[in-house]
């Protein structure tokens, strides 16, 4: 579990390949003094495990499953990765719980810069569409952000100059695709929702509750 704080960019270093799985080897400036081998990192949003350590740059798996359903399919050499170590228990949580699972890849619709702050409409599948509320929480490339507005096939984020200037979105052009995942409250609510309505008529009862164990 994560926060969508991203506390380094991180430059990819080196790809090779383990049979059908993609090794990929990430330079960071982050502290990994207490860094684990098995440990989950963030890397644009997708959680990976570590499988090296080396000083100054680690190494994660990457399954061709991962690597087809966010923007690491087509990672190549010298591109920058939003880096963020797993949630520990007592961490403090600024910004909201991301899982590292991509739902969905968007692509950048459009960038409108000013001198305090970056306009950023993102065109989403329907997959994540189905989650985004006005002023929800959204994490894009593993970044925690709040919907400025919905759009047509989409919405848009108001960056700050630090977030920028911190992660990956300054750099940010349209027609680069990035890794999206919808607030997990979102799914939890529809999954309970799509059970209510499954679930015979009578409502909920104690009996109920103790056959499903809960009480």
């Amino acid at each position: 579990m994560f926060t969508g704080i991203i506390e380094d960019v991180g430059t990819l270093r080196g790809i090779r390949f383990a049979g059908n799985i993609s090794i990929l080897t990430i330079e960071t400036g982050m502290d990994l003094s207490d860094a684990s081998i098995g440990d989950s990192i963030s890397v644009d949003g997708v959680c990976l495990t570590v499988v090296e350590m080396t000083s100054g740059a680690f190494s994660v798996e990457a399954s061709p499953e991962t690597l087809g359903r966010s923007t690491l399919d087509n990672a190549a050499r010298g591109r920058r990765l939003n880096l963020e170590r797993a949630l520990r228990v007592g961490d403090r949580l600024g910004g909201h719980f991301v899982a590292g699972h991509v739902d969905g890849v968007g692509e950048i619709a459009s960038v409108e810069r000013s001198p305090d702050s970056l306009i950023i409409a993102v065109s989403a599948p329907p997959g994540v569409r189905r989650y985004i509320v006005d002023k929800g929480s959204v994490a894009v490339d593993g970044i925690s952000l709040t919907i400025n507005s919905l759009i047509d096939r989409g919405f848009t984020i108001n960056i700050i100059r630090h977030t920028a200037r911190e992660t990956t979105l300054d750099g940010k052009k349209p027609g680069d695709r990035v890794n999206l995942e919808a607030d997990l409250i979102g799914k939890y609510v529809e999954r309970f929702l799509l059970q209510k309505q499954e679930a015979p008529s009578g409502g909920v009862t104690l009996e109920k509750l103790a056959e499903e164990g809960y009480v």
